[in-house]
């Protein structure tokens, strides 16, 4: 499992977001992804570092735990 993988999908795990909720809160920073495609990015681990830095700034990331 890829490290981007993990780190996103904890902070969701801690934040109790779900990817429907996550795409909502993208749509409000600019980026428009849909719940399915949002599903198979995540689950194969498919994007880039910038992706999961505008996923933890949409659910209000402030503090990461490495």
């Amino acid at each position: 499992m890829g490290k981007g993988k993990i780190l996103l999908s904890g902070e969701l795990t801690r934040w109790g977001v779900t990817y429907a909720q996550l795409v909502e809160k993208l749509i409000v920073i600019g980026v428009t992804e849909t719940e399915r495609n949002l599903n198979n990015k995540i689950t194969k681990g498919g994007f880039s570092s910038a992706f999961v830095i505008q996923c933890l700034h949409a659910i209000n990331v402030q503090d990461l735990r490495l």
